[in-house]
């Protein structure tokens, strides 16, 4: 083999690597928000963990996420994650009663 052929078989190999592990940390990341019950707040920092991950493997490929990633991951959170649960409201105001003077 020529030595300029094996760099490219190297590199090839290393970029199989870093495909497969983000391949893995994908699925791993599906399978939990689908079976996980988890709350809003911890399925956001699952996919910004794994959003971490992917950018770790991929430098500078942030677009390359969120067109493939980002739209599947939305889809699970909206399908199996409970909706972020809104501000609870605040009881209603009493009337501002004044005390009447007994007799």
């Amino acid at each position: 083999m020529i030595e300029g052929e094996e760099d490219v078989t190297q590199a090839v190999a290393a970029e199989a690597r870093r495909a497969r592990q983000l391949r893995m940390v994908v699925d791993l990341t599906s399978a939990v928000l689908v079976q996980g019950r988890l709350s809003r707040g911890e399925a956001e920092d699952l996919v910004a963990a794994t959003r971490r991950r992917a950018l770790e493997l991929f430098p500078g490929k942030e677009a390359t996420f969120e067109l493939i990633l980002a739209p599947r991951f939305a889809r699970l959170m909206a399908e199996f994650v409970e909706p972020a649960s809104p501000a609870p409201e605040p009881p209603p105001a009493r009337p501002r009663v004044l005390p009447f003077p007994r007799r």
